[in-house]
């Protein structure tokens, strides 16, 4: 299954003020569709050109560090446009989720703070992560294109923090970006939609 740059779900300006459409265009057009064009490339060198991206991301893991590098960012890349929309953020949670989130994280304040303490100190590049393990919540952070999946978790929401994703916005100011993802863009309906597909 040759991997494919999805198009946005939305309009290269519908993030702004929070996301600019600069940043869209450079961290779509360039970033991702590079990880699709050297994924495609190193996928089909190692015979895996035929599975699915998670498949790929998995089989790579620990053995063959480039594809996984670019396999593994394709995959956070498809779902990371999809966790964003206009008008997102905020504390209110589609009623099943919220259940989870205080029942497994404290409330969603706590979920707050925790998330974006995971991004915030995530050494250099990388992503911090809301997954499902074992049946729970939980929030983590990876080191570069590194995810929940090769963990035994299934992620159900991930935010970047690549510089390439911010600094465009919010310069050095990290946490800056992490709270307005959480309050302004997260799109928690595709959330939802990826933790019940995570706990069936």
């Amino acid at each position: 299954m040759a991997f494919e740059l999805p198009a946005l779900p939305y309009d290269y300006e519908a993030l702004v003020p929070f996301m600019s459409k600069e940043t869209l265009e450079y961290h779509h057009d360039k970033h991702h569709k590079a990880y699709v064009d050297n994924g495609n490339k190193l996928a089909a060198e190692a015979g895996l050109a035929d599975l699915s991206v998670e498949e790929v991301v998995k089989k790579s893991f620990g053995t063959n560090q480039g594809l996984f590098n670019n396999a593994a960012q394709h995959y956070n890349h498809i779902h990371f446009w999809k966790w964003m929309k206009k008008d997102g953020g905020g504390n209110k949670l589609p009623g099943k989720l919220q259940a989870a989130i205080d029942s497994d994280l404290g409330g969603y304040d706590k979920f707050k703070a925790d998330f974006i303490a995971a991004g915030t100190t995530q050494f250099g590049s990388g992503w911090a992560w809301l997954s499902v393990k074992d049946g729970k919540l939980a929030i983590s952070k990876t080191a570069n294109g590194e995810n929940p999946l090769v963990h035994g978790a299934s992620p159900i929401l991930g935010v970047d923090v690549w510089e390439h994703s911010y600094y465009i916005d919010y310069r050095n100011a990290r946490p800056k970006y992490l709270e307005a993802f959480v309050d302004s863009l997260i799109n928690w309906d595709y959330v939802l939609e990826m933790y019940e597909a995570a706990s069936k």
